[in-house]
Parts: structure tokens; C-alpha cells; sequence
């Protein structure tokens, strides 16, 4: 019963002089799960988005790092088991599917 308690991403582009940082973070509470997005683009103001999501809504929950540990396992194993899917969140912070 592993679950997520709390997730850190940030992903950053040297664009010249137009650097471009996003980061996400993630963070379990008592009613579910908060994901908070930002945005900064070169000098202009940072951009911030914030979603909440029920416990029921992510049942069953594959956030990013661990889909990357799924996907090793899965390599080692080399197979997929048919009709693989799990809820996800997307680059934008929305409820997804993930198939494998």
C-alpha cells in the first residue's frame, strides 16, 4: 500500500536570453492530493496554478517518479500485462490515463 506523500519536479530550459523554469509540487493532505504548478518565463511574471483532487478521484494514483519505477520493473520482466492502466496527472496538472 506505497502512496505518495509529497512530489518536487522542475524542469528548466536556457533558452538565450529567455530562460523558461516550470515546476510542479505535489502534496498528499487528509482529503486527498494538492498540485501546484508554476510557471516563469524569462522577466515576466510568474505564472501559478493550484488543483485539488478527492482520494476516491486518485485511487490508484501512478505520479511520475513512480511510473518511471514501474516502467524498470516492467523492462526486467519484458512484458506488459494487457489493459495496464493507472490515473495520472498531466504536464498541465490535470487527471489523466496512463497506458502502458
Amino acid at each position: 500500500q506505497l502512496e505518495t506523500l509529497e512530489q518536487e519536479e522542475q524542469e528548466r530550459l536556457e533558452l538565450r536570453a529567455h530562460p523558461i523554469e516550470r515546476r510542479t509540487h505535489m502534496v498528499s493532505h487528509q482529503h486527498g492530493m494538492t498540485v501546484t504548478k508554476t510557471l516563469q518565463e524569462g522577466e515576466a511574471e510568474q505564472q501559478c496554478w493550484s488543483f485539488s483532487y478527492s482520494r476516491a478521484e486518485l485511487r490508484g494514483l501512478l505520479p511520475e517518479g513512480a511510473s518511471l519505477l514501474l516502467l524498470r520493473v516492467l523492462g526486467c520482466q519484458r512484458a506488459v500485462p494487457p489493459g495496464l492502466n493507472f490515473p495520472a496527472i498531466d504536464t498541465e496538472g490535470h487527471l489523466c490515463n496512463s497506458s502502458y
